[in-house]
């Protein structure tokens, strides 16, 4: 691990204490098959289970950087996967935050929330739903007065209305498209403020 952060420093990725501090806290080796676990520390995308890939260090970095979680927040992890990220956020988002983490298919969604249980203080704070991303979590949105972040992991061609509407004003909103990362701003109920990081691919969004 140590390793690791020295080589994401290097590349002027990881700056911020907290998500050293989390990144050291949850071990991404407990997120792949234990036959890939001695790869855990390169930087760089491995396969997990049912056919899907663990992010590249740098870039969940990245994402994390670009997201801003503060303690206390409430994140939607869209995509969630091996649940690495969900871990890395619900580290971050402290005891009074929440992560909840959405995965379509439900054996990778089980694989994760098996994963994240390795963790049961950050287990508490991490609700798994297996099902569809594109209605978004509306009830709880509704109860909580609206998401601080909502974070996808999947390209989209178009983001879900939903996704916009169910986060706070003053929320962040980050996802893939094309090759790019995007991170939108919630200025007022309909403004928001936009910019694009390129240089990245993901595997596409699906309904």
């Amino acid at each position: 691990m140590d390793q690791l952060i020295a080589e994401l420093k290097a590349k002027n990725v990881l700056r911020q204490p907290a998500i050293e501090g989390a990144l050291r806290a949850v071990d991404r080796a407990d997120f792949v098959p234990v036959e890939l676990r001695a790869s855990a520390y390169l930087d760089e995308a491995l396969p997990t289970a049912f056919g899907q890939t663990i992010s590249q260090p740098y870039t969940v970095v990245f994402m994390l950087a670009q997201l801003g979680v503060k303690p206390g927040d409430h994140v939607v992890d869209i995509g969630s996967g091996s649940g690495w990220l969900s871990a890395l956020l619900a580290e971050l988002v402290g005891e009074t935050g929440r992560v909840y983490a959405i995965e379509l298919r439900p054996e990778l969604c089980r694989f994760g929330e098996l994963n994240v249980a390795k963790y049961p203080a950050l287990a508490k704070r991490t609700q798994f739903f297996c099902q569809n991303a594109s209605s978004g979590l509306p009830a709880i949105a509704k109860k909580i007065g609206g998401f601080d972040r909502i974070v996808a992991a999947a390209a989209v061609n178009q983001v879900p209305i939903a996704w916009r509407e169910q986060l706070k004003v003053g929320g962040r909103l980050l996802y893939p498209h094309g090759y790019a990362l995007v991170v939108e701003d919630k200025i007022s109920p309909t403004d928001w403020r936009k910019t694009a990081y390129a240089g990245f691919i993901f595997v596409p969004f699906v309904e």
